[in-house]
C-alpha cells in the first residue's frame, strides 16, 4: 500500500534546568541555523541516555535516539516500553507537538492525535463547538463535519452534555468525545498514547474496536502506546520496543511483548521469593520456590511442577490458608489453588512451616507465567499478605512436535489427544 511514516535517524535532546541558552543573540542563532537554513543545531551537547536506573551528571538528555523505522499505510503500529523510555516524545514529535533535534520525519496524510486528556481542546468552548473546531484543524468542511456530528456524539455518549464546556467534562467524558473526534473526522494516521486507561473498561473495547475497523476497514495507520498488552495484542501486528531512548526490538507483536515481559520480569526477580521478619509479631512467608524442569526458570510441558513455601507463624493461628495463581504473560490467571483442606491444616501451633503444591503434569501452553499468593486465616477472615507478581518462569514443548510451531498467546491450556483418521477410495 505505500510508506505513510518515514523516520530516518531522529534524535531529541532536552535540557533540564533554565530553558534557553542564555542569551538573545545565542537563541536567535539558534533559531536562524536549524528552522531556517535547515542545519544542525550549533550548541547540540553530547548529554546523556534517559536512563531512570542511573543518576546523571550532564544538564543534557537524549529522550530519543537514533530512532529508524516505517510504517505502511493500513497498519496499526504498536510503541511499548517502560515509564520513560521515550513512547510520548516520539509520539508528540509525529504529531507535531515538539520537533526533532536531529533526524527526519516524512508523513504522508493528515495526523490526528490523542496524546493527553484535554489534547485539542479549548476548555471554554462545548462539546459541539470542539467537534467543529477540530474537523476545521483537519481541513474539513462544516458540511463534513456535520455529516459526522451525530456518529461522534453517538459514539462518546455525551448526547446529553453536547452543548456544556468541556471544562465541567470529566475525564472519562474528555477522553470519549476526544477518541471519537480524532476516530470519526477521517485523518489518513491516527496516533493514541495511553490516555485511553481513563476510560472505563465498556469504553476501552468500543475504542479497540474503532481503531480496528478504520484499519482494517478503511484503510488508516494507527501508532497504539499502551501497558496494556492484551490490548496491543488484539490489534496490532508488529511493535517497537523502546528502551531508554532507542529502539531495541522492532518485529512482529507477539515476539516483542515476550521480550519486554522478559526485560520487566527477570531485572529484579528471581525463581526464589524471600522475605525477612516484618517486625509486626504477626505470620508471614519467608520463601516461596518454583522448582521447574530446568535450573534456567525453564519448565517443560507435562513435567511435574513443584511449588514449595516457607511460613513463619509467632503465634497459633484459627484456620491458616494459602493460596496462589498462576498469571501468563497477558495477566491472566489461568490456575488457582488453595489450601483449604482440613486433614493439611498448619499454624495452629508457633514454628516454621514447609508447604509444598505439586502439579504432577502440568498442561500449560508454553508461555511466560508468575505467581501471586495469598496468605490469611480463613476462620477470622484476616488477610496477612498477598504477594504480586513473583517467581517468574517459563513453560517450554520440548516434544516431538518442533518448537517453532508454538506460538505464545495462542491458548492457556494444551490437552493430550488421539487422532483416528480412516481413508475410502471414491
Amino acid at each position: 500500500m505505500g510508506i505513510v511514516i518515514k523516520v530516518e535517524n531522529l534524535s531529541k535532546q532536552y535540557r533540564l534546568g533554565n530553558v534557553g541558552l542564555g542569551s538573545l543573540g545565542a537563541d536567535v542563532n539558534r533559531w536562524w541555523q536549524t528552522k531556517v537554513l535547515g542545519n544542525e543545531d550549533p550548541y547540540l551537547k553530547i548529554g546523556e541516555e534517559n536512563n531512570r536506573e542511573v543518576i546523571g551528571n550532564s544538564e543534557y538528555v537524549w529522550a530519543l535516539r537514533d530512532i529508524n523505522f516505517d510504517v505502511e499505510q493500513g497498519e496499526v503500529l504498536g510503541i511499548i516500553g517502560r515509564n520513560g523510555a521515550g513512547k510520548s516524545t516520539l509520539l508528540k514529535i509525529l504529531s507535531r507537538t515538539t520537533g526533532p533535534t536531529t533526524g527526519s520525519i516524512k508523513i504522508k496524510g493528515r495526523v490526528a492525535s490523542l496524546l493527553e486528556v484535554g489534547t485539542g481542546f479549548h476548555p471554554e468552548l462545548t462539546g459541539r463547538e470542539n467537534i467543529f473546531l477540530n474537523g476545521a484543524i483537519l481541513g474539513m468542511t462544516k458540511q463534513e463535519i456535520r455529516s459526522k456530528f451525530d456518529e461522534i456524539v453517538a459514539f462518546a455518549g455525551v448526547e446529553r452534555y453536547v452543548d456544556t464546556p468541556v471544562k465541567r467534562y470529566s475525564s472519562g467524558m474528555y477522553v470519549r468525545l476526544a477518541f471519537a473526534v480524532a476516530a470519526h473526522l477521517e485523518p489518513e494516521i491516527l496516533i493514541v498514547d495511553e490516555v485511553l486507561a481513563v476510560g472505563d473498561a465498556e469504553f476501552q473495547k468500543k475504542a479497540i474496536g474503532k481503531m480496528k475497523e478504520v484499519s482494517e476497514g478503511q484503510g488508516r495507520t494507527v501508532l497504539f502506546v499502551s501497558h496494556n498488552m492484551q490490548s496491543i495484542r488484539s490489534i496490532t501486528s508488529r511493535c517497537l520496543l523502546l528502551s531508554n531512548g532507542r529502539i531495541i526490538l522492532n518485529n512482529e507483536t507477539n515476539e516483542v511483548v515476550n521480550e519486554y515481559y522478559r526485560l520487566n520480569m527477570d531485572k529484579d526477580q528471581d525463581i526464589v521469593y524471600t522475605a525477612k521478619n516484618p517486625g509486626t509479631g504477626e505470620p508471614y512467608i519467608e520463601e516461596v520456590r518454583v522448582v521447574t524442569t530446568y535450573e534456567n526458570n525453564v519448565h517443560s510441558v507435562g513435567d511435574q511442577l513443584e511449588i514449595t513455601f516457607k511460613v513463619v507463624v509467632p503465634n497459633p493461628m484459627r484456620e491458616a490458608a494459602i493460596s496462589f495463581q498462576i498469571f501468563n504473560s497477558n495477566d491472566i490467571p489461568v490456575i488457582h489453588i488453595l489450601n483449604l483442606n482440613s486433614e493439611n491444616q498448619f499454624g495452629n501451633e508457633p514454628g516454621v512451616y514447609y508447604l509444598k503444591s505439586t502439579i504432577p503434569d502440568l498442561r500449560l501452553y508454553p508461555d511466560n507465567y508468575y505467581l501471586k499468593v495469598h496468605f490469611a486465616d480463613h476462620f477470622y477472615k484476616k488477610k496477612f499478605e498477598t504477594l504480586e507478581k513473583i517467581c517468574p518462569f517459563e513453560v517450554k514443548h520440548f516434544g516431538e512436535v518442533r518448537d517453532y510451531y508454538w506460538y505464545k498467546g495462542h491458548a492457556v491450556y494444551l490437552e493430550d489427544n488421539e487422532w483416528n483418521i480412516q481413508y475410502e477410495k471414491k
